[in-house]
């Protein structure tokens, strides 16, 4: 485990995150492994981030043998860059005879890994909330990591899991002790996890976005409740998420920036999109956040392109 737990704002007053989504690596890859692994490490070298995450889908599902093996492939990169670095779980992680459980263990193995264990009676495994700390050693931002679970386990509803109301209870109470903590103003945060949530349907249908939308939006059919959570404590200003490969769109719903990630796999089902990497920046003292695209080819997306509603707000 990393030894200096504690992240803190560079010296230019800016923290700055490289999420991968999605890598989904295999046993018989056919050189996709290597593929992914060369990309990741570009992108690491150009942009020198301050913090990796990982939302999910890190390795594939019965094509994997060895998910162990798998698994401490795909995040050698960071740890061979001693970069600190978290993730969180998404369906196909369970699907390869290793349980959740077993992979939060195998997680907190690596000696550059940030992420913490969470409360075990909490849904999913590994909900924790990571701290950035500034100049003054204050509490300056804060980073929401949730297991957004796999698959409804309620036959009459079927698709996808959601992240569940103990999970929300949880984020709450946290969000409630940092903002006392803070004086009473709520700290400026971002949330991680898997599967979008409902709402990430509602801002491209009712907002301006920026990005691709190339395939379905596969949220939950449950809305569980996170995102009202979110917009009534105040703190979180943007959501990333990852799981549908064609989609790397963002835009503002009710004050929060709905992002997805952009695909890191080469495993695109049918979907002609350029891998690669969504980059976010913190800047110390700012309630906001920039963020971009760096893709395999090296080319760097600042904007994208910009997405009409297809109808209206109920807002």
């Amino acid at each position: 485990m990393y030894l200096n737990k504690a992240l803190r704002f560079n010296n230019d007053g800016f923290f700055k995150i490289v999420q991968f989504t999605d890598t989904e690596y295999l046993d018989d890859d056919h050189g996709l492994n290597a593929k992914t692994g060369k990309m990741m490490q570009d992108v690491i070298r150009v942009e020198r981030p301050d913090l990796i995450v990982f939302t999910g889908d890190i390795i594939g599902s019965l094509r994997c043998i060895n998910p162990e093996h798998t698994f401490r492939e795909v995040v050698s990169v960071a740890e061979q860059c001693k970069i600190p670095w978290a993730a969180v779980f998404g369906n196909h992680d369970s699907e390869a005879g290793i349980t959740r459980d077993q992979l939060m263990e195998i997680q907190l193995s690596h000696e550059y890994c940030v992420a913490e264990q969470g409360e075990e009676s909490l849904s999913g495994a590994g909900n924790f909330v990571l701290k950035l700390i500034n100049h003054e050693d204050q509490t300056s931002a804060a980073l929401y990591f949730m297991d957004s679970g796999s698959y409804s386990t309620l036959g009459h509803v079927g698709g996808y899991d959601w992240i569940r109301r103990d999970q929300i209870e949880w984020y709450v109470a946290q969000s409630k002790k940092l903002t006392k903590n803070n004086e009473g103003v709520t700290v400026p945060s971002l949330a991680f996890f898997h599967i979008p949530l409902p709402e990430y349907e509602e801002v491209w249908n009712t907002k301006i976005c920026y990005g691709e939308k190339r395939e379905e939006i596969t949220a939950p059919r449950v809305n569980s409740g996170l995102f009202t959570a979110m917009v009534e404590m105040g703190d979180v200003m943007g959501t990333f998420a990852g799981h549908d490969h064609g989609n790397d769109y963002f835009g503002e719903l009710h004050g929060i920036r709905l992002c997805y990630g952009r695909s890191s796999s080469y495993i695109q089902w049918g979907k002609e999109i350029e891998v690669g990497a969504r980059v976010i920046q913190l800047q110390e003292g700012a309630r906001t956040f920039d963020t971009w695209l760096h893709l395999s080819d090296g080319s760097i997306i600042r904007e994208q392109p910009k997405h009409q509603p297809l109808g209206k707000s109920k807002s």
